[in-house]
C-alpha cells in the first residue's frame, strides 16, 4: 500500500477511461484546480449521495476554478448507467485495476463490523494548478462532505 499523500506532494499522474470510454488524464486539467475524489462503487446509496452533491455544486466549484473528477474501480459501462440514472455532471473515471487508487493510497485495509478487508478508502484530493496536492482528505463521509470542502476552500 502506498504512503498517504500530503499537501505539497506531486499528484500522481493518471489516464483512465470515462463513462463513455474516452481517456481522461490529470494532465488535461493543468492550469486549473482539480478535486479528485475516490469512491467505492457507482449506484450505491452513499456514493450516489456524494456524486449528486458534487453535481449540485459543480457550477459553484467551476466558477471558483475547480474541475471535479470522481474515480471508482467500476467499468465505464457501469459509470455510464450511474451518470444517466442520477443525471450526474461530474467526470466519472473507472480504475478497474486499482493502480490509481493505490497511487493515491485510496485503496487499502478497511474494517466493517469487526471484519478487516481490502477496499476503496473514500478520499478526496485538491490538486492545484501546478499538479501538486493542496489537500489530502482520507476516510471522508459521503454525506456532508461536499459542503465541508466548499467551506474549507472558501468557495
Amino acid at each position: 500500500m502506498s504512503e498517504r499523500l500530503q499537501p505539497g506532494d506531486v499528484a500522481p499522474a493518471f489516464t483512465l477511461p470515462d463513462a463513455d470510454g474516452n481517456e481522461v488524464s490529470l494532465a488535461d486539467h493543468k492550469g486549473r484546480k482539480v478535486i479528485v475524489y475516490f469512491y467505492p462503487a457507482a449506484l450505491t446509496p452513499g456514493c450516489t449521495k456524494q456524486a449528486c452533491d458534487f453535481t449540485d455544486n459543480l457550477e459553484l466549484l467551476a466558477g471558483a476554478g475547480y474541475d471535479v473528477i470522481g474515480i471508482s474501480p467500476d467499468k465505464p459501462e457501469k459509470l455510464a448507467k450511474f451518470r444517466e440514472k442520477e443525471n450526474l455532471k461530474v467526470t466519472l473515471l473507472g480504475d478497474t485495476d486499482k493502480t490509481v487508487l493505490e497511487a493515491y493510497a485510496a485503496f487499502g485495509e478497511k474494517m466493517n463490523y469487526g471484519k478487516t478487508y481490502m477496499g476503496v478508502i473514500r478520499s478526496t484530493f485538491v490538486v492545484d494548478e501546478e499538479g501538486k496536492i493542496e489537500r489530502a482528505l482520507y476516510n471522508v463521509r459521503a454525506t456532508g462532505h461536499v459542503a465541508k470542502i466548499i467551506k474549507d476552500l472558501g468557495v
